[in-house]
């Protein structure tokens, strides 16, 4: 007669012992090695770079001994700056650091030389943040510089709009002669690059006047000949 725990025993079923072959189980002896391509480790490459700090306009080497920028020139650069606003005329402004920066001759020292180094000293707000963010070393000589600064501020558009106001001047109604020739003048000055050539300026300015005025400029001509 069997018991219930010797029935119980009989139920349960076999368990099979099965072999795994050591092999799967093993570790590689000699895991894969990852290297970077310039053989540094990880915490160099986290590092912050030390590079690339260059500024974007390049000095040439001065050779004059002594050599240094008086503080008064430094501050008449300084007192008329640059910052970049839509009303400002980057033209007046190279101008301006022209005049200024052409009062200093230094023996064996290039003008240019000079306007590279002061230059940057002549711009704030948005215009420095600009010239800081121009690549390292892309700005060789003076008229590099002047040409990416005058694109940069004054871009295509606006030359676009100032050649149209001075194409469509027109004398106001309570304006002289000689306040609309100031106006006038002071269009063409605004865009120097306009392309206008003289005899072209002359004949829209008298296209712009009033009768009176025009019938004064030909009798003056009249007398002159």
């Amino acid at each position: 007669m069997r018991t219930r725990s010797q029935a119980r025993r009989r139920r349960q079923p076999q368990v099979r012992q099965t072999s795994v072959e050591s092999s799967n189980l093993e570790k590689p002896d000699n895991p894969p090695i990852v290297t970077m391509a310039d053989n540094r480790t990880m915490a160099q490459l986290l590092e912050a770079p030390t590079e690339g700090y260059e500024d974007a306009i390049v000095i040439p080497e001065i050779t004059a001994n002594n050599f240094e920028i008086k503080h008064g020139l430094l501050n008449l650069v300084q007192n008329k700056q640059f910052f970049g606003n839509d009303k400002e005329d980057p033209h007046a402004h190279i101008r301006y650091f022209n005049k200024i920066t052409s009062t200093m001759k230094i023996p064996n020292v290039p003008n240019t030389s000079v306007k590279l180094m002061l230059f940057p000293f002549s711009l704030e707000g948005a215009a420095r943040i600009w010239l800081e963010k121009e690549p390292p070393r892309s700005i060789e000589t003076w008229d590099d510089l002047v040409s990416k600064f005058i694109n940069k501020f004054f871009p295509p558009s606006k030359t676009t709009n100032l050649r149209n106001e001075i194409t469509r001047f027109q004398q106001k109604f309570d304006e002289t002669f000689y306040e609309a020739w100031d106006r006038f003048n002071d269009l063409l000055r605004g865009c120097p690059h306009h392309g206008f050539s003289e005899l072209h300026q002359l004949d829209t300015f008298y296209n712009a006047l009033n009768s009176i005025d025009q019938d004064s400029l030909n009798s003056a001509a009249k007398t002159m000949k």
